[in-house]
């Protein structure tokens, strides 16, 4: 029986009512030009979206090329930008080759898809974000998910594969609530298996390691052969894009037979020019690094009477009685002027609801620690 015209209307809004109820509802807030919230809900770690040396170099490069890329990068979407920025992110991350992508989602679709063979497994950490886990999914591979954080559960994992092809597929610092997973150790249980490492440092980069190369960097593991480093340029770098970083054959397998890379528009080149202009603000930025630690640890000492997770990096995650409640305690600080993260599930790995709240040191000091008394006086 065909289904009438309006009938997959109502269906979904069924499903949104359903949604509702359970208190998982969404909704878009944008902001203008003019919003003086107190940010701890972005991605900004080290305040450089708006930073003067940014802004110029996107827009030297916006009034030289224009608004887009025009095309995909095989077409008309490279430009002498693109290519500088891959050059200097491959120099700043070890690595043999560094592939720019539109987005962080795209990158890690594209290299996930890339590191499978015939009969892979694929061993992904079970709070690994979205983006890693639609990879494995797309690529057709057989997945184990692993308890989080757990070498000895990957080892197990790796030990019993018989001799397939394998990779395992962690974040450094996970998105939800900032911890650290130990890279140097999981990567030695991938060497002693023969598996090769995937991580997404989205949230390390410019944030952890030496010149704040990420939590690759930090761990040693820069260069390594068998280390596949993703990233995105919208968190520390206050820009926008996905890198995939390795040896050089990657990149030519990439360029050659990936999908999220040949059919989709290159990065903007303005966009690519602010990226290439935060990166040396990144080198140079330990004293931000300093400040951000030094915040990051401050929230626990002022939240004393909520559970504050380990602060790794620039993520930390408080938890919330409930979904409701979560929506509810966002929305209070809101009305106060303070703007912080509210993940409930599906967006949580554990089922939790939790305020998530990054660091900025583009939010002057008084102002941040505003904005922790402010989350205290209007928790649930």
């Amino acid at each position: 029986m065909v289904e009438p015209r309006e009938a997959w209307l109502a269906r979904l809004a069924h499903k949104a009512e359903l949604r509702a109820r359970a208190g998982l509802r969404r909704r878009l807030a944008p902001r203008g030009t003019g919003d003086r919230v107190l940010d701890l809900a972005g991605n900004d770690y080290l305040g450089l979206s708006r930073h003067p040396a940014v802004l110029a170099a996107a827009t030297d490069a916006l009034s030289a090329y224009g608004l887009g890329a025009t095309g995909s990068r095989l077409v008309r979407g490279s430009t002498a930008v693109h290519a500088d920025l891959e050059a200097a992110l491959a120099g700043f991350l070890g690595t043999g080759s560094a592939l720019v992508y539109s987005s962080g989602y795209l990158a890690n679709l594209g290299a996930v898809r890339a590191l499978v063979q015939p009969r892979t497994l694929l061993v992904s950490d079970a709070h690994n974000h979205a983006s890693l886990i639609d990879g494995c999914r797309a690529s057709g591979a057989e997945i184990a998910v692993v308890p989080h954080a757990d070498i000895r559960a990957v080892e197990t994992t790796l030990s019993t594969r018989g001799n397939r092809p394998a990779v395992v597929v962690t974040e450094s610092v996970f998105s939800v609530d900032g911890d650290l997973v130990r890279l140097a150790g999981l990567h030695a249980a991938c060497r002693r298996y023969g598996a090769q490492l995937l991580v997404d440092d989205a949230h390390g980069m410019g944030v952890i390691g030496p010149s704040g190369a990420g939590g690759v960097a930090a761990a040693g593991l820069s260069g390594e052969p068998d280390v596949v480093v993703t990233m995105t340029l919208s968190k520390a770098f206050g820009a926008a894009g996905g890198v995939v970083a390795g040896p050089a054959e990657l990149a030519a397998h990439l360029v050659d037979t990936g999908r999220t890379f040949i059919y989709d528009t290159g990065l903007p080149p303005a966009v690519a020019a602010g990226a290439r202009a935060a990166l040396e603000l990144i080198r140079a930025g330990d004293g931000l690094r300093a400040e951000l630690h030094e915040r990051a640890a401050l929230v626990g000492k002022r939240l004393t009477n909520h559970e504050v997770s380990e602060p790794d990096a620039g993520v930390i995650s408080v938890t919330a009685p409930g979904p409701e409640a979560a929506v509810a305690w966002a929305a209070a600080c809101l009305e106060r002027g303070v703007a912080v993260g509210c993940f409930r599930p599906p967006s949580t790995p554990d089922s939790r609801s939790r305020l998530r709240l990054t660091i900025n040191v583009g939010v002057p000091r008084a102002d941040f620690e505003h904005a922790l008394d402010v989350i205290a006086e209007t928790a649930p």
